[in-house]
């Protein structure tokens, strides 16, 4: 059986600025709005080995399909290019 670690009492710091905290407003959109809903098309693409090795390392510390990061990054410069063209 292990041994229980007593209670501490937090730091007067730490204490402090618990009591004085302020509460955050929930400013996340409902799950159902974090889902994207534009219409997505499949298309063939060459990249460059180093480019989807990149986006394939970088998938795998965030567990994300490498995919979407390459999705995100074109959906981004399309979306800001798009807007000074107009």
């Amino acid at each position: 059986m292990k041994k229980s670690t007593p209670e501490t009492p937090a730091p007067k710091k730490l204490a402090k600025a618990i009591q004085t905290g302020e509460v955050v407003v929930d400013f996340l959109p409902p799950p159902q709005e974090l889902i994207p809903h534009e219409e997505t098309v499949k298309v063939t693409i060459l990249l460059s080995k180093s480019s989807v090795d990149f986006f394939k390392q970088e998938a795998s510390t965030f567990h994300v399909p490498y995919q979407a990061m390459v999705r995100e990054v074109v959906d981004v410069y399309a979306k800001r290019w798009s807007r000074i063209g107009s």
